[in-house]
């Protein structure tokens, strides 16, 4: 009972973490009728424009991901900014979408539905 259906997200103009809970809300498939918490649904999300996201310098500057290895001294930072920079902000977009879905067996399937482009 697993329907196709495509939602279709425009970043521009708005800010990350409303285009992020967006998406993710899409991706779990709590925007559809047929919404069942242990069934996988089958949501396509397209997210464009990603680069004309409404962002203050000030969070760019601010804003930081952090990664730790789980060794001594093994904790990565780097920020909005140079992540921008280095992958675009197609990336932040989805680190975004993947922190804001539950971290359980679906998480990765329904990661790879998201398509973001710049």
């Amino acid at each position: 009972m697993v329907t196709k259906h495509t939602h279709t997200i425009d970043a521009s103009g708005r800010t990350l973490g409303r285009v992020a809970s967006e998406a993710a809300k899409a991706l779990m498939g709590k925007t559809h009728a047929d919404y069942t918490p242990h069934i996988r649904s089958d949501v396509k999300v397209q997210v464009t424009n990603a680069s004309k996201i409404n962002m203050p310098e000030r969070k760019r500057m601010a804003k930081e991901y952090r990664n730790y290895s789980g060794y001594p001294s093994g904790l990565r930072r780097e920020r909005l900014a140079a992540l921008a920079a280095r992958k675009g902000m197609g990336e932040a977009v989805r680190r975004a979408v993947a922190r804001m879905m539950p971290r359980n067996t679906m998480h990765t399937e329904r990661l790879k539905n998201l398509t973001v482009t710049e």
